[in-house]
């Protein structure tokens, strides 16, 4: 036997017990993770990250339980403590991933795997490392023994996880049941993406019993829908395989990183605005067509519609793009809206994103029942997002462009952004014009007859029209520019190379 042919002191055992961390040692497991359409933490994990990368920590972590089980048992039922996790690459770009692993203790937070996340967490601020979490878990596990605990509250994960805001991305993956510490994890990511059968809840079953509030399945609390549709998760998709892969699309964004892309014709942008600027349009189709083709993810579908938000490439650069949708609410600028606008510039500025928005609102929402929601707190967040925008930002005005909205709209102010543009057909205003007509001429209209009034309110409104035309405010010098639609992403592109 040569000396290369001589295995190394203990390595039997340490491949004996490196398989039995593996999916090949649980295939029962396996086999009903399979059966109830799922995949495993580590098939996740492999979908992920590049052939070869993955270097792991923690791999022979078994539960603290020694007080109480076997050690042999602790290691065939515990591997890795539940907890799987290291640094690899995706794309070739340098990443940090962790995952609950649902075949241990239906993915509980053991103290052990808390180290473990914590020592990882710590890691990625050190090294920098964007970061995927796949959360899937049932939340802290009470049966750890081998601890002197009384809270735990000590407990650092949570901190280290947070104190991550604005350093690297972090972007969260939910599948399955989601609850208490493993939810809080995932609320705290950048991003959360949801595969439909995703329930996130502060709590699980019993931990509510426990509470006195009444039994529920772990289906009943906190579905993918209702946590769509309130705002919580960002992207919901029908399986695992779909996560993972729009994960991988998200952290190529986030690296900053060109990619050659395509576009539909520009031309098309001519035709997309309904000639009645009063008539109601889905602006997605424009965004998609704004964008480098099939490089648009929607971000927050279901919740303030009447604001699109969705990160893509515009001539293979990432940028955040928000659009008014006018098909709701007439594209007026909601609480809930407003606080979905900052939160998607805040994104924007941690991630180093550039930011394109195209404006078509009659400004924010008014009214008691508006106020009751909140609407100042969260318009005036916007705003303040917007003047902290220190990424490039790029405005187009498509058709209304009218009051604080639209200042919202572009960081603030017309001059805010470092290039403000409108499309030929826009007009821009303090606020919506026959509500200025009928505001400023409020004691001349009650002084004609009824039956002249609302003739006289579209006369003055016509000639205010003319004078909110985009044009005159470039005239002014109150935009930089008018285009023609078809220019639009030769003009941005031009502006956010000028801007490196």
């Amino acid at each position: 036997m040569t000396h290369d042919d001589r295995p190394a002191q203990g390595l039997d055992e340490v491949l004996a017990r490196r398989f039995l961390t593996t999916d090949a040692a649980r295939p029962e497991r396996v086999a009903r993770r399979h059966a109830g359409g799922r995949r495993t933490a580590r098939e996740n994990l492999a979908d992920l990250v590049d052939p070869g990368s993955f270097v792991e920590y923690g791999r022979f972590t078994t539960a603290a339980q020694e007080q109480r089980r076997d050690l042999a048992d602790l290691v065939v039922e515990t591997p890795a403590d539940g907890l799987i996790g290291g640094t690899a690459t995706v794309d070739g770009q340098p990443c940090a991933v962790l995952s609950y692993d649902y075949m241990v203790m239906a993915g509980t937070q053991g103290m052990r795997g808390h180290h473990k996340s914590d020592r990882l967490l710590a890691l990625v601020e050190r090294m920098r490392l964007p970061t995927v979490f796949f959360t899937e878990g049932g939340g802290g596990r009470p049966g750890d023994t081998d601890y002197p605990l009384v809270s735990a509250l000590d407990v650092a994960t949570f901190a280290l996880w947070g104190r991550l805001a604005g350093v690297v991305p972090r972007i969260a993956i939910v599948s399955g049941r989601c609850f208490a510490g493993n939810a809080v994890l995932a609320g705290g990511a950048d991003l959360r993406i949801a595969t439909t059968d995703a329930n996130l809840g502060m709590a699980g079953p019993a931990m509510i019993a426990g509470g006195g509030l009444g039994d529920f399945a772990p289906e009943e609390i906190g579905p993918a829908s209702e946590q769509a549709a309130n705002g919580v998760l960002d992207v919901v998709v029908d399986e695992e395989v779909e996560a993972v892969a729009t994960a991988r699309d998200l952290l190529a964004l986030a690296s900053g990183v060109s990619r050659p892309g395509t576009a539909p014709d520009q031309h098309a942008l001519r035709d997309l605005l309904p000639a009645n600027d009063r008539e109601a349009f889905d602006v997605r189709p424009l965004v998609e067509t704004l964008a480098d083709t099939d490089s648009v993810i929607w971000l927050r579908e279901a919740w303030a519609p009447e604001l699109v938000t969705a990160l893509g490439r515009i001539d293979g650069r990432p940028v955040g793009i928000l659009a008014n949708q006018s098909t709701h609410v007439a594209g007026a600028l909601t609480t809930a809206a407003s606080g979905k606008g900052a939160d998607f510039l805040d994104l924007c500025q941690s991630w180093g994103v550039p930011v394109v928005s195209l404006v078509d609102t009659p400004g924010f929402m008014v009214g008691p029942e508006a106020e009751r929601s909140g609407l100042v707190g969260e318009a005036s967040r916007f705003v303040t997002a917007g003047a902290r925008l220190t990424v490039p930002l790029v405005g187009v005005v498509l058709r209304r462009g009218y009051g604080l909205g639209a200042q919202a709209m572009l960081g603030g102010s017309t001059h805010q952004p470092l290039l403000t543009v409108a499309w030929p057909g826009a007009h821009l205003g303090a606020m919506g014009l026959e509500g200025a007509v009928r505001l400023a001429m409020a004691k001349e209209l009650e002084a004609l007859p009824e039956a002249e009034r609302e003739a006289a309110v579209a006369d003055h409104t016509a000639g205010l029209r003319e004078h909110a035309k985009a044009l005159n405010a470039a005239r002014v010098f109150e935009i930089d520019d008018v285009i023609d639609p078809a220019e639009t992403r030769t003009v941005i592109a031009a502006t956010l190379r000028a801007a490196g």
